[in-house]
This record gives structure tokens, C-alpha cells and sequence, in this order.
């Protein structure tokens, strides 16, 4: 019985990879499914595209953009930025 689930499962994703046109959906789409708490992925999903269509980016952008050093920084901020890019290196090596 698993293994039929398994092999339809298959089947759909080989047959409908290609109507994913934005993974903005996966993330709450996952949420869903693994804890059923839909208000959380509903939550995940408007915020996401709120942000998106408020400042034409995505999230990862935009953190991004915040966490790039400023001529404007403070000491206390340089300091913050650098200690958040080293423990991010620190934990991708730490998950290969």
C-alpha cells in the first residue's frame, strides 16, 4: 500500500514539476502538511507575498540587503553583521 502511494506520488511530481511557477507556495505548502496548522501556513504565505509586493522582492533579498556592511554602520552594527555572516559559514560547513 505504501509503495503504491509512493510510485502515484511520483508519477504527479514527474507530471506536474512544471506548473511550479513560484516557490513562494512550498514553504506554507510543507508547514501545512507536516503540522496541519493551516493559520501558521496561511500566515507564512501572505506575509511572503506582502512583502514581495510591497518592496518588489523577495525575503532572502532583503535580508540580504540588511545584512550587507554600510558606510552609515556603527561600529556595534559592523560587528553584528560580521558575527551573523561567520556563524552562518559555521553552520553550512557544519551540515556537509
Amino acid at each position: 500500500m505504501i509503495l503504491k502511494k509512493i510510485i502515484i506520488l511520483a508519477l504527479f511530481l514527474g507530471c506536474l514539476n512544471g506548473c511550479v511557477q513560484s516557490t513562494a507556495f512550498l514553504g506554507p505548502a510543507y508547514t501545512l502538511g507536516s503540522t496541519g496548522n493551516i493559520y501558521q501556513a496561511g500566515l507564512s504565505y501572505g506575509s511572503s507575498k506582502a512583502i514581495t509586493s510591497l518592496t518588489g522582492k523577495s525575503t532572502g533579498e532583503n535580508i540580504e540587503i540588511l545584512l550587507t556592511p554600510n558606510k552609515e554602520d556603527t561600529p556595534f552594527e559592523k560587528l553584528v553583521k560580521k558575527q551573523i555572516k561567520e556563524t552562518r559559514k559555521k553552520l553550512n560547513l557544519s551540515n556537509q
